[in-house]
């Protein structure tokens, strides 16, 4: 018998406190009794309090607490595998009601505590390198699991610690999801939630022009960043499929509306995959297509994924590629690998308990949702 999205008792898995509205949470209260004091009671204990389960919610009546159980959970999502580094990075592979899974990892440097967010189960960019998008995505995240996996690893923190900044550079194209990223960022910098600064947020994307001017537009100190992955428009198409449809020129055109609208520098993010993208005239070619630009590059040497047939570049591929573009007055920096002995690329978690067999079984077929 197949008991995914099912709970202990064969029932419909129970909605999470986050996933109500404020009017349907306050319904229910209504229903018992209760006063909308409650209501904020409840969200207090779920996003400050840390519970994870109603017991723990003292102050409020033991029967409405019993009540609570039956129906609902404090949060929707629940970890299904934690995996943690010796460099201290912890990654955590969430399911949802419906079961499917999606991944969220916590990094910690010195002072700061970043998380790194998914938006989407799977995604629909086909990126050839991506663990992610293996199989396509096969929904969006509602904006309460987006704001979820927030709380999920900060519950890692010790008390007196907090979350400083926030990526969303995990599974799935955050601008073809923009509506319930934009939902979820704004309770998370709410100074009664989570208190995060704008300033600290980074959006990635891999290049959707009319989202990229919408979020220019949204008055916002949010950062962008551009997953690039190569400096002209045919080896482009090859590594990141949608540019065939859109093009690096319109991409660009919407990079300098941002930093036009903003004063905020853009950041471009390039994987380097050995003997594809990596060689000098490759760096070349990149130095001149981000002349003249306020652009920051952030070179990702690649992870092995299994089952992909790309390769990490050697150190002296790496050395040229960064001094090519720093003799041309590029800014530029390479990401420390942080995470790599738990395979803390996106997607290859989710995509371990794939090949077990373990997502949800009532899902949509795998499909492209681009947004272009």
């Amino acid at each position: 018998m197949n008991t995914v999205g099912l709970n202990l008792l064969g029932c419909a898995p129970r909605r999470g406190l986050l996933e109500l509205s404020a009017a349907e949470l306050l319904a229910w209260l209504g229903q018992r009794g209760q006063s909308a004091l409650r209501a904020r009671q409840l969200r207090r204990w779920a996003v400050a309090g840390r519970a994870t389960s109603f017991e723990q919610m003292t102050d409020l009546p033991a029967r409405l607490r019993e009540e609570l159980a039956v129906d609902f959970s404090p949060l929707g999502s629940v970890v299904d595998r934690q995996l943690t580094s010796i460099d201290g990075t912890h990654k955590l592979l969430l399911r949802f009601t419906d079961g499917n899974l999606a991944e969220c990892v916590l990094l910690q440097e010195a002072e700061r505590r970043t998380v790194c967010v998914s938006t989407q189960v799977g995604c629909g960019m086909g990126c050839v390198f991506c663990a992610s998008g293996i199989g396509g995505v096969l929904r969006n995240l509602r904006s309460d699991e987006i704001f979820e996996q927030l709380l999920h690893a900060r519950n890692l923190l010790p008390p007196h610690e907090r979350l400083t900044h926030i990526v969303v550079m995990g599974m799935g194209e955050p601008l073809a999801n923009l509506d319930a990223l934009l939902e979820a960022l704004a309770v998370a910098t709410a100074k009664d939630v989570l208190g995060m600064s704008a300033r600290h947020i980074h959006i990635s994307t891999v290049g959707i022009p009319a989202r990229m001017r919408q979020l220019a537009d949204l008055g916002k100190s949010y950062h962008l960043a551009i997953s690039l992955h190569a400096p002209n428009d045919e080896l482009r198409s090859q590594i990141v499929p949608t540019n065939a449809k859109v093009g690096l020129k319109a991409i660009l055109e919407a990079a300098d509306h941002f930093y036009q609208t903003t004063g905020r520098q853009v950041t471009y993010e390039y994987v380097l995959l050995r003997d594809v993208n990596d060689r000098p005239e490759h760096a070349a070619q990149l130095a001149r297509l981000l002349r003249g630009r306020q652009a920051h590059v952030n070179l990702i040497p690649f992870n092995d994924v299994a089952g992909l047939p790309f390769h990490r570049l050697t150190p002296q591929a790496l050395e040229d590629f960064v001094a090519i573009l720093r003799k041309a007055g590029q800014s530029v920096k390479v990401r420390k690998r942080k995470g790599a002995d738990i395979d803390a690329a996106c997607g290859q978690l989710r995509r371990e308990a794939l090949l077990a067999g373990v997502e949800g079984s009532n899902q949509p077929e795998p499909h492209s949702v681009t947004g272009v």
